[in-house]
């Protein structure tokens, strides 16, 4: 990719999928990709460990959550104080005081940007406004729901003691699911009903920590609804806990503008998503993750090439021409 387009692109172009959904099944490569995201240090495993010491120290119990109460003001302060630290210690890393400076980041133009589209005409305040007061409060909500839920036998319970192989085999499932509704959500937001909503997250096509959750309302409700899953597969209170932190922690990380953070000439933990990052310039491709490839299987896969730019490219112009 153009030099001029980007600041910096990743090493290793084209991107690539999943090892483990190609024909056939690429297994050394899934497992070094398994191996990549969750260890030795990742966003993946900080989440699961930030998860289950909410569950323990920041959450109600089952009993508890039976009827409604303070315990509903506690989901809320912790997931605000959650955000709000992960989201502006990144910030003042990469952009306030741009420790980093600009090695390693995708976008060449300024973050943030001011300008009329933006609440209070500035981008680092539109995103933090939508991002706290939509964005985790409707995350909390339904957070709340499920536990009650759960605490009324509305959604059924899975203990460690009712299998320990899939208490632990779901917070391995919980990308995999992301990647799938995460795909189907988002090219729904961008349908010609729905794409009104989505336009605010939009307004961020260069981004940073609080652009990810930057959204309106409307489509916060469908981005968290991924939650109702738990009506239907039985878990444990405290992969809901991690499976919201995932989407919701996870867009703070992924919407950084920078591939990772970098000591001493070092990755010591990759956030950014170039994949992702490239949906936010182009609009039209890249609706999914690299977990699933759902953006391979319907058409929509930009690898980062010059190659697949001009396909992008053809295939819009000839969506343009047809009546």
């Amino acid at each position: 990719m153009s030099r001029k387009e980007w600041n910096h692109t990743p090493d290793a172009l084209p991107l690539t999928t999943n090892p483990l959904y190609q024909w056939p099944p690429n297994l050394p490569g899934a497992v070094r990709w398994y191996w990549d995201s969750w260890l030795p240090i990742s966003v993946n495993l900080c989440i699961v460990g930030l998860a289950t010491l909410s569950y323990f120290y920041a959450s109600p119990t089952l009993d508890q959550a039976a009827s409604p109460g303070l315990w509903i003001a506690e989901i809320l302060l912790r997931n605000l104080i959650i955000v709000t630290v992960l989201a502006q210690s990144l910030h003042l890393i990469f952009h306030r005081t741009a420790l980093q400076g600009t090695d390693h980041k995708y976008d060449p133009r300024p973050f943030p940007r001011s300008g009329r589209m933006f609440t209070f005409g500035d981008q680092y305040w539109d995103n933090v406004f939508w991002t706290l007061a939509s964005g985790v409060t409707i995350w909390s909500a339904y957070e709340a729901l499920v536990w009650w839920s759960m605490a009324n036998g509305y959604a059924s319970v899975w203990l460690w003691s009712d299998g320990w192989v899939w208490f632990l085999a779901i917070f391995f499932l919980i990308p995999v699911w992301e990647s799938f509704y995460f795909y189907w959500i988002h090219r729904l937001l961008h349908s010609d009903l729905l794409y009104r909503f989505h336009a605010l997250h939009h307004r961020n096509t260069d981004v940073g920590p609080w652009s990810g959750l930057s959204m309106h309302p409307v489509e916060h409700v469908f981005y968290f609804g991924t939650a109702l899953i738990h009506f239907v597969v039985p878990t444990h209170p405290v992969h809901l806990i991690c499976h919201l932190m995932f989407y919701g922690l996870y867009a703070i990380t992924t919407h950084t503008g920078f591939e990772g953070f970098w000591v001493a000439g070092r990755k010591r933990l990759h956030l950014g998503n170039f994949h992702h990052q490239m949906h936010h310039r182009y609009f039209e491709v890249n609706y999914g993750t690299l977990e699933v490839p759902w953006d391979k299987a319907f058409g929509t896969f930009h690898d980062g090439t010059e190659a697949a730019k001009d396909q992008m490219k053809a295939r819009l112009a000839a969506r343009r021409r047809t009546p």
